[in-house]
């Protein structure tokens, strides 16, 4: 049998392969480039790339630069100045990885990408000589004196030309340009979003596409730089999150459940000022957002957490864009009690998108009714407007169907310590089409989709309900064994007191099974061992029983849709005006379900402008 010869590999070799993993596309490189001003101190970033990066890509920074002799240790593998140096356990120092407090530290990114493109890095500090040192495909040259063309005093320029030209088979797998520069602008965009105190420029083959000025403080300019990055209408429509538990401090904004998207690409996590993508911050969106989003809606946010940085570790994937949690339940429980927390805070404030859309629908111009003449009946239709019985008002073919109050009535009295003198919602004035209320308010109009509104109503009784245990139970004619593994034995009896107040009671039975005797009522024929199982995983990854308590939750939410006032039931004026201020004191009553509108207030500012009074 032929044996093959241990050899090392040559220092290029090894720092192609590194490069492997650090620099996989333009959008890598300049990520860690950004990363390295950032720790520099930098208050102004200026990006430029040239077909989308691989061809050219300059990062500008206006930090505290370097010295020749670090130019000269920056290029090599594993240097760094910025990881804590700590006591061994032999009293002798050693590098400390567990308490990592800047962007890098495993000293990777500039000999990889020195290793596989033509780098120039070109730096100054603020009492020193500018000094150039080139690498080109692993070869280098300098440091040599140079010229310094930064913004200011100090800092550093690195370029990158001919990126991956060195290693020919990874340019196969780069994408179009138009691919690379949306990446490269969605990694300056999360890098931006998390340093607000820093401002951030982005040009693309000679196009300003990113220009973003420095907020005046790292946590007051939070809101106007995600509001410039996420969109306007996501300060408008976002609520603040903010929680601490044990050492670990969330905070960010969270958009209203009617302010909803397609798809999750609004959701951003920040750890410890750092951009990560972690499959824990999906789960727990999701749980906060059950009550009030469809499944194929996702809301957007982004939240902040900072903590102790032994309690994360973000020596996970050399691209650093991964982190893991010492305690990821207490985590995960953070993130879905702030949200929770922030949203019920909301009340029935509703997202003012919604309004903006149908002040849109409703522009000059946009009605065209078919000619016809106008019939007698058409033209005394103003005349009964307190009419008891649904008057038909005709457009065309269409019938309208209003049915409005008999006198009009006072506006109700506000709730205590409510500003605006009167009842948020107003008071209702009629019910069109048998299914929505309109209201008159203080200052315009509300129109409620009275099913959407009460089934929210019933939904947020019947979560009280089971938030004070009373879940009826079913027991079963013949209890079911569910085997398990001894360890999720263990780990479902020890919540046994908790599944029991949902309605679910378990046993042990032996040392490998659990025998289940009551299930709860509502939630009918299902398969038990399936739902122990899920909830014996959801008690490892997060300490709670949360498949049982979704379930329950999502069985509510059906109960509650059949269960509300139907679209096309007569209303009377006691029963509107009932169902309004019901909605004022029920938290959550701006959005059903599944995340739809209950109600659009058009303010009378509004109004007046689609009739030219202003």
């Amino acid at each position: 049998m032929r044996t093959m010869k241990i050899r090392r590999l040559s220092e290029g070799t090894v720092n192609r392969i590194a490069a492997g993993e650090v620099v996989e596309r333009p959008a890598a490189a300049a990520k860690e480039l950004i990363e390295n001003a950032i720790d520099a101190g930098a208050t102004c970033i200026d990006i430029s790339a040239t077909g989308g990066g691989a061809e050219l890509l300059l990062v500008e920074d206006d930090g505290i630069g370097m010295s020749a002799d670090d130019l000269k240790l920056a290029i090599e593998r594993h240097a760094t100045s910025k990881l804590p140096v700590a006591a061994g356990q032999n009293g002798q120092v050693e590098d400390d990885l567990s308490h990592i407090v800047t962007m890098g530290f495993r000293g990777e990114a500039l000999p990889s990408i020195g290793a596989v493109a033509r780098l120039s890095l070109t730096s100054r500090m603020a009492d020193g000589e500018a000094a150039e040192i080139r690498v080109d495909g692993g070869a280098v040259t300098g440091p040599m004196p140079a010229a310094f063309l930064g913004r200011g005093q100090h800092g550093t320029r690195a370029q990158v030309r001919e990126l991956f030209y060195a290693t020919p088979a990874r340019l196969k797998f780069l994408k179009s340009t138009r691919s690379e520069d949306l990446a490269l602008t969605d990694m300056v965009k999360r890098l931006a979003m998390a340093r607000p105190d820093i401002g951030f420029t982005l040009t693309l083959d000679g196009r300003r596409a990113i220009g973003l000025e420095a907020e005046p403080g790292l946590m007051d300019g939070r809101l106007p730089r995600l509001a410039r990055i996420m969109g306007r209408d996501f300060g408008d429509n976002a609520v603040q999150v903010e929680a601490v538990r044990e050492g670990v401090r969330l905070s960010g904004y969270a958009g209203l459940p009617t302010y909803s998207r397609a798809n999750a690409a609004m959701q951003f996590l920040f750890v410890n000022g750092r951009p990560v993508k972690d499959k824990l911050l999906v789960g727990a969106v999701r749980g906060a957002y059950a009550d009030f989003l469809a499944r194929d809606r996702h809301p957007a946010l982004a939240l902040f957490i900072d903590c102790d940085p032994a309690f994360v570790d973000v020596n996970v994937h050399p691209a650093k864009t991964e982190v893991r949690f010492r305690d990821a339940g207490l985590v995960r429980g953070l993130i879905v009690g702030a949200l929770k927390q922030a949203l019920a805070g909301a009340g029935q404030r509703a997202s003012t998108t919604v309004a903006g859309a149908a002040l849109t629908a409703f522009r000059a111009g946009s009605f065209r009714p078919e000619s016809a003449p106008v019939s007698a009946f058409q033209r005394q239709a103003p005349q009964a407007a307190f009419a008891c019985e649904p008057v038909p008002l005709f457009s065309g073919n269409q019938a309208l169907s209003v049915r409005v109050e008999a006198e009009p009535a006072p506006m109700p009295e506000a709730q205590p310590g409510h500003p605006s003198g009167v009842a948020p919602l107003g008071i209702a004035r009629a019910q069109l089409h048998e299914t929505y209320v309109v209201a008159q308010t203080a200052d315009g109009i509300v129109i409620v989709d009275q099913h959407a509104a009460h089934e929210r109503l019933v939904y947020e009784r019947m979560k009280q309900a089971l938030a004070s245990g009373a879940v009826a139970r079913q027991p079963l004619l013949i209890p079911e064994v569910v085997d398990l593994d001894p360890s999720e034995v263990t780990r479902v009896m020890g919540r046994a007191d908790e599944l029991a107040e949902l309605g679910l009671v378990v046993e042990e039975f032996g040392p490998d099974a659990v025998m289940v005797r009551e299930v709860p009522a509502m939630l009918g024929r299902l398969d038990v061992k399936g739902l122990v199982r899920d909830l014996a995983d959801d008690i490892a990854e997060t300490g709670k029983a949360l498949s049982l308590k979704e379930r329950l939750e999502a069985v509510s939410g059906t109960l509650a849709c059949h269960m509300s006032v139907r679209a096309g039931r007569r209303l009377n004026a006691d029963e509107m005006n009932a169902l309004l201020r019901e909605m004022e004191a029920t938290p959550h009553s701006g959005q059903c379900n599944h995340g739809r509108p209950t109600y659009v207030e058009l303010k009378l500012a509004d109004i007046e402008r689609l009739f030219g009074r202003r």
